[in-house]
């Protein structure tokens, strides 16, 4: 049977999922490029293929597990929509300085603004609740389940990396002066 015939709605809803985070790591070198060319430098470079495995294994495990003609919940996609929506206000609101590895530039203020107003590292909740929901809008729990038992000790690695790399950095106020 050809390819094209074995794809269905969950399929073509994982293709577009993969192009959007292809997108993103275009992004993502590129502002990774501009901010080692400032004189930035990249920490927890060792586990950074460990999510990289994880997000690409979870995509495909997904697109070959997934039966074509598997129901699409349409409410828990609308969550996942409203999670890529969160996605992009982070990636807005950081601007060149998002990135998906640890790069610090020494001297560059800590954002206060967006999502980080409320909380420390909004994008790591995203990246839970999308591991977990998308796999439910196609009724594959145990996907959501393994992807979430993966993802745990990884973040929480990488939220402490990240916190001792920002150690000592000021924040900007979002009326731009500096806070202590």
């Amino acid at each position: 049977m050809p390819v094209w015939e074995m794809a269905g709605w969950p399929q073509l809803i994982l293709l577009l999922v993969a192009a959007q985070r292809l997108a993103e790591l275009v992004l993502a070198r590129r502002n990774t490029a501009r901010l080692l060319a400032d004189g930035a430098r990249e920490v927890g470079a060792a586990h950074y293929p460990l999510f990289v495995a994880l997000h690409a294994g979870w995509l495909a495990l997904l697109f070959v597990a997934t039966p074509a003609d598997a129901p699409v919940n349409g409410w828990l996609l609308a969550l996942f929509v409203a999670l890529q929506a969160g996605r992009v206000w982070v990636i807005a609101t950081l601007g060149r300085f998002w990135t998906t590895r640890i790069i610090t530039l020494p001297g560059a203020p800590l954002v206060q603004r967006g999502p980080f107003r409320w909380v420390r590292h909004p994008n790591y909740l995203v990246v839970a609740g999308e591991l977990a929901v998308l796999p439910l809008v196609f009724g594959e729990w145990w996907i959501a389940v393994l992807a979430t038992v993966l993802n745990v000790p990884l973040t929480l690695h990488r939220i402490r990396v990240e916190e001792a790399a920002l150690t000592g950095r000021r924040a900007i106020t979002p009326a731009g002066s500096r806070a202590a």
